[in-house]
């Protein structure tokens, strides 16, 4: 399976997450260099507090050197449930790459996810073809009036990082 495949896995996993008012429901798979799956998991999964990266990773070996992690949203860099984010967990199990749908919505707090893995050197790939499927479970938060990061909003129709635009890299 192809990048697109594993990402479309997650987005499928995204939707097995029970609703949240305060969180985002995301789907992660972990592959290693092999091609072969690690260890899959979503949102909420086992805890309340659970995010996808951190369930599928405690389904893992400890480490994961040389992985791909591949999340329908860009894996947070903080978080007030967990005194780490994904991000950092991701780092710290070795994983080489990161490729996601759709960058996080400053709903909750400002993602810089991507900035953080990118700081430790690994590899992340954003592919924005598929952010329109990570945000259908997550259309409740979004699409609210008051959200920042509602598409039909005005102020936002022509802006670059829109979730259904393509980007750069895109």
């Amino acid at each position: 399976m192809d990048d697109l495949g594993w990402l479309d896995l997650a987005c499928d996993l995204a939707r097995l997450c029970p609703p949240s008012e305060t969180a985002f429901s995301v789907g992660a798979v972990i592959v290693g260099p092999d091609g072969r799956e690690i260890a899959r998991g979503f949102s909420r999964e086992r805890d309340p507090r659970d995010h996808a990266e951190e369930s599928a990773l405690a389904k893992a070996p400890e480490r994961v050197p040389g992985a791909t992690v591949y999340s329908s949203l860009e894996p947070c860099d903080r978080r007030g449930s967990r005194p780490r984010g994904c991000a950092e967990l991701v780092i710290a199990a070795g994983a080489a790459r990161v490729v996601f749908a759709w960058r996080e919505p400053s709903l909750f707090v400002e993602g810089t996810g991507a900035e953080r893995l990118l700081a430790a050197g690994l590899e992340v790939v954003e592919l924005p073809v598929l952010a329109r499927r990570a945000r259908e479970p997550n259309a409740h938060l979004v699409d609210r009036p008051d959200s920042p990061d509602r598409p039909d909003r005005p102020d936002l129709l022509d802006h670059p990082d829109r979730p259904d635009r393509l980007g750069p890299g895109g």
